[in-house]
């Protein structure tokens, strides 16, 4: 058997879903079927998800998507994994698939021109080129492509009120680029909307670029939205671009913070940690309900008999 039976997918899909609870219901049973766990956002506005499963489950399931008419376009990022890379299975209807706050953006009816990570690789440079990363904080704090401009926001609906510190950028081409493309759907579309001429964004994200790569114009590592928390990108030049949330030495090793009511993820170092037990400040170390530190600052979500089907109607029987 390989090493890395499991398969990681990340992927997103702008599409007209008519009624989302119904859908939400089918897909939580199908997904639960199969055995897959992970996050998967439903919303009138299409679908977003990141799932673990063994690869032949992973298989069943992208067929299964792809044959379906209103998701016939989607892109799955793939990564092996030795197990699976979420605890449960969360299948939820929301008003938007990524949190922007832009409701009256549809990304199917204009948003920046894709750009492959090859072509990306031939463009980065050039003088009148910008990459702007619409990630938050802690994302591009910890890796980002050389050079990219970056933005002081802590959640991605707080991106719209950047433009007026962009607006130096109007006359260059705008790259977008987040981590799987799904952030700059709205946010290139935004751009255009607010007059910005030449605007572009990286299809499949930073994770596709790290698939199809060497990855070498990117610094760092890459957040990731499930247990890993970070993932290499540059396979030839890495470097560490990090610094310890505690004593600002160099250090990508991201933590969540053990006191649970912060829950904050930071890189910490490995002194650090186990001086702070797993904790970002002296505040959170001496909190009463501070969790254990196991030395990798990342806690294992109790299942307390969890099931996947919870929630879920039966299915009626003729």
């Amino acid at each position: 058997m390989s090493e890395k039976p499991y398969h990681i997918l990340l992927y997103y899909c702008y599409t007209t879903i008519e009624n989302p609870e119904v859908f939400r219901e089918e897909h939580h049973r199908f997904c639960a079927d199969l055995g897959l766990l992970g996050r998967i956002i439903i919303a009138k506005e299409g679908l977003n998800g990141t799932v673990s499963g063994l690869q032949v489950a992973c298989d069943e399931y992208m067929q299964h998507l792809k044959a379906d008419p209103r998701f016939e376009a989607i892109q799955f990022k793939i990564d092996e994994h030795p197990h699976h890379a979420f605890q449960k299975l969360h299948v939820r209807v929301k008003s938007e698939i990524v949190h922007a706050d832009l409701h009256h953006i549809n990304p199917k009816q204009g948003s920046g021109q894709y750009i492959t990570p090859h072509e990306l690789e031939q463009i980065k440079d050039e003088e009148d080129v910008v990459l702007l990363d619409v990630r938050s904080n802690y994302e591009h704090k910890i890796g980002k492509f050389k050079n990219a401009v970056t933005l002081d926001i802590n959640h991605f609906r707080e991106f719209k009120y950047q433009i007026s510190n962009l607006s130096a950028y109007k006359d260059k081409k705008v790259v977008t680029y987040c981590t799987g493309g799904i952030k700059c759907e709205k946010a290139s579309a935004y751009l255009l909307e607010q007059g910005f001429k030449n605007v572009y964004q990286l299809h499949g994200g930073i994770i596709q670029y790290a698939n199809e790569t060497e990855g070498e114009a990117f610094e760092g590592k890459c957040y990731v939205f499930d247990n890993r928390l970070v993932k290499d990108i540059n396979k030839k030049e890495p470097i560490v671009i990090g610094t310890c949330h505690i004593c600002g030495a160099n250090c990508d090793r991201m933590v969540n913070c053990a006191n649970p009511l912060c829950n904050v993820h930071v890189p910490i170092c490995t002194n650090c940690g186990e001086t702070m037990e797993g904790a970002c400040s002296k505040d959170c170390k001496q909190h009463p309900d501070k969790r254990s530190y196991n030395g990798t600052g990342y806690y294992t979500t109790k299942l307390n008999g969890y099931n996947p089907y919870k929630g879920l109607r039966k299915k009626e029987t003729n």
